[in-house]
């Protein structure tokens, strides 16, 4: 797709962070765009902050993790539009770091809910309305190198959630090509630095019913700032990724039609032969420890 003008953009956990940085990069290019999120306030603000700044913007609240939430939400933006010609299936939460064992139940309930069963949520509402409609287009699901890549063994929850993502991508890209379709997916991994998103404090959108069953442990959840000043601490001084810039790069990669996106991608390739070589042998990928 080379020209986003004009075009339907749909993107989920819009109201911050990756979301809200892709709607604005959209709108930069004429496209009309849907953001819709979970939390009310906070989407009715940047939608509004974003509208002000010229191009057409719906504000549409919506829970991914609900497949009738998300049937509801493509019909509205039908109702509204008339179509949807890229879908972006951004919206993830995450929980405290921990060993499998000390995981709750709730933890896998909520985290998949969200970040898988939630993209597979809008491929089942928004994808047969979008081959209905007979025009190029494409979904663009955000993934993770903390899983489809090579997973953080602390990040267990996260990581698998991620991991499912990709595959499903995968799956769902070979199908509309097989079919020959107008459509193609695409896998956006987030990258190019620490990223300073929401995703350090989803536990503000946890439903009360899927609560951790036990506290975390000391240390477990940080914010961005926290995270960082303790990385300085220890001498760390890691790189921050600019989100608008990570946003143009992805409306880049959809113009060249990429299945990935990704900031420095050919690195992938040293990290994903070393995995298959480990696996190859009969051996664990990912080094003892937490943080392997």
């Amino acid at each position: 797709m080379q020209n986003f003008s004009n075009k339907v953009v749909v993107v989920t956990g819009a109201a911050s962070g990756i979301g809200k940085a892709l709607a604005r990069a959209f709108l930069a290019e004429g496209a009309k765009v849907v953001m819709s999120d979970v939390e009310q306030g906070a989407l009715d603000a940047t939608a509004s902050e974003l509208a002000a700044g010229g191009g057409e913007v719906l504000a549409v609240v919506c829970d991914v993790s609900k497949a009738e939430s998300v049937e509801a939400l493509a019909s509205k933006v039908y109702e509204h539009f008339g179509a949807c010609h890229v879908l972006c299936n951004n919206a993830g939460v995450s929980v405290p770091n921990a060993n499998v064992w000390d995981t709750t139940p709730n933890d896998w309930q909520w985290v998949l809910g969200v970040n898988l069963r939630g993209i597979a949520h809008g491929v089942q509402a928004f994808v047969p309305r979008m081959l209905a409609g007979g025009e190029e287009g494409v979904i663009m699901n955000t993934s993770s190198g903390d899983g489809g890549i090579s997973p953080l063994a602390d990040q267990s929850v996260y990581a698998s959630s991620k991991a499912g993502v990709s595959i499903m991508t995968e799956c769902l890209n070979a199908q509309l090509v097989g079919q020959n379709s107008a459509l193609r997916a695409c896998i956006f991994y987030p990258s190019g630095g620490i990223l300073p998103t929401g995703i350090w404090t989803t536990r503000r959108n946890r439903p009360a019913e899927l609560a951790r069953e036990k506290p975390p442990a000391e240390g477990a959840e940080m914010t961005f700032d926290e995270f960082m000043s303790g990385m300085k601490e220890i001498g760390v001084d890691l790189p921050v990724q600019d989100l608008d810039e990570l946003a143009q790069f992805a409306l880049a990669g959809l113009k060249q039609r990429d299945f990935v996106i990704m900031i420095g991608r050919e690195s992938m390739e040293e990290t994903l032969v070393a995995r298959a070589r480990k696996l190859a042998r009969g051996e664990c990928p990912i080094e003892h420890g937490l943080h392997g």
